[in-house]
């Protein structure tokens, strides 16, 4: 079976690239559960954020974005003692930002889903690459959605992560030509 070239033979890894990566998730709970990690993410592979998966959605009340907006600085030091997650202080405070900054969003719009889909006209983006090497690691849009982000109060939303988030929630599929998920 071809997938995409950067799956490894991991079970973990096909399976996230054959169920989860580039399918359009519209829920706002998943949106914000491919958003933490994705921050925690940055400069880390993301094998090693899905071996994780599991023990990040303990510690963070199962992605809970209510409850993370009210993390105490003593749930930080918690945090920062779970061996089972990435254990960045940046990072750890940054969830919570994040969740009061998504929060604030879904008040603005709605859902977090529909602003955040509104930058692609609501239907994802289908790109028709033949190698991985075509793949970008960030677009004048994720661009776009990285700058809106940060003035939204948003940390850890560079470019490049903002991008992961797209092609890891379906707002682009990057599978490329001849992949058995595309």
């Amino acid at each position: 079976m071809n997938r995409c070239e950067w799956v490894t033979d991991d079970p973990l890894y096909i399976k996230y690239h054959d169920e989860e990566w580039g399918k359009p998730v519209r829920d706002d709970q998943t949106l914000f559960e491919f958003l933490l990690l994705e921050t925690f993410q940055a400069g880390l592979s993301w094998l090693t954020i899905l071996k994780k998966r599991e023990n990040f959605r303990k510690a963070f009340d199962d992605f809970d974005y209510q409850k993370i907006a009210q993390y105490s600085s003593e749930k930080h030091e918690q945090l920062l003692q779970n061996s089972g997650i990435i254990r960045n202080k940046l990072k750890i405070k940054s969830a919570t930002t994040n969740a009061q900054a998504f929060i604030s969003i879904q008040q603005e719009f709605g859902s977090f889903s529909k602003y955040i889909w509104a930058f692609v006209d609501g239907q994802p983006v289908i790109n028709h690459f033949k190698s991985i090497k075509e793949v970008p690691a960030s677009t004048p849009l994720s661009d776009k959605i990285s700058k809106d982000l940060k003035k939204r109060g948003f940390k850890f939303v560079g470019s490049t992560i903002v991008y992961a988030h797209m092609q890891a929630t379906g707002m682009v599929n990057d599978h490329i030509i001849g992949c058995l998920a595309r």
